[in-house]
Order: C-alpha cells, then sequence, then structure tokens
C-alpha cells in the first residue's frame, strides 16, 4: 500500500506561481507512474501532469502545456508540479495519484489506484 501526501496548494493571483509536492510512503513503493489531477467544482477528476517513473516520459493536459511542468524526486519518492501563469480556470482540489500499471495509463484517473487526499488551488484576484 502507498500513502501520497500533498502539499502546497493555496491562494494565488492571476499570472501567480504555485509549486504542489506530493510524497508517497509506505512499504512497498510499488508504482511505475505518478502525477497530478485536478477536480473542478462539479466537474469530474481529470489529468493535468504525469510521470512515468522508468523513463521520466510525462503525460499532460493540453490546458496546461508551456505554463505548467512535473519533476520527481527518486531520492525523496516526492513527485513536484511547477504550476506558473496561473488562470482562474486552474482553480480546484488537486490531487496527487500513482499506479502500478506500467504502460496505458497516460494520465488518465481510472488507471491510477492511489490517491492522496487533496490539496485546494484557488487562482482569483
Amino acid at each position: 500500500q502507498v500513502q501520497l501526501v500533498e502539499s502546497g496548494g493555496g491562494l494565488v493571483q492571476p499570472g501567480g506561481s504555485l509549486r504542489l509536492s506530493c510524497s508517497a510512503s509506505g512499504v512497498t513503493l510499488d508504482y511505475n507512474a505518478i502525477g497530478w489531477f485536478r477536480e473542478a467544482r462539479e466537474n469530474e477528476r481529470e489529468g493535468v501532469y504525469c510521470i512515468r517513473i522508468a523513463d521520466g516520459m510525462t503525460y499532460y493536459d493540453e490546458s496546461v502545456k508551456g505554463r505548467f511542468a512535473i519533476s520527481y524526486d527518486n531520492a525523496k519518492n516526492t513527485v513536484y508540479l511547477q504550476m506558473n501563469h496561473l488562470r482562474p480556470s486552474d482553480t480546484a482540489v488537486y490531487y496527487c495519484g500513482a499506479t502500478t500499471r506500467s504502460s496505458g495509463h497516460g494520465c488518465s484517473p481510472p488507471w491510477y489506484g492511489y490517491w492522496g487526499q487533496g490539496t485546494q488551488v484557488t487562482v482569483s484576484s
């Protein structure tokens, strides 16, 4: 079993930046990909940015291209999401998710079985 704990959410003005962190812990860290997802009010959970640990392949939603970046620290078992040029439409609860699948998972929520508790990101003036 893997436990995921997110941090770094908050309130930021449009155009601002935030960095989210997600630390993984457990007896066996058997995930092969990890990433970030979000749920805006009344919307389904959607994939934002994910990374496959073995080769660093990344998957992202087109809405964050050029604004967000994902990174993974193997020594700390921690994944980061650097969010720049934030927009009000980025407002959501952001969740960290991980999967034991080694392929075919992309950044699609149904393929991810481990989840954190979520952290709120609000972009507003």
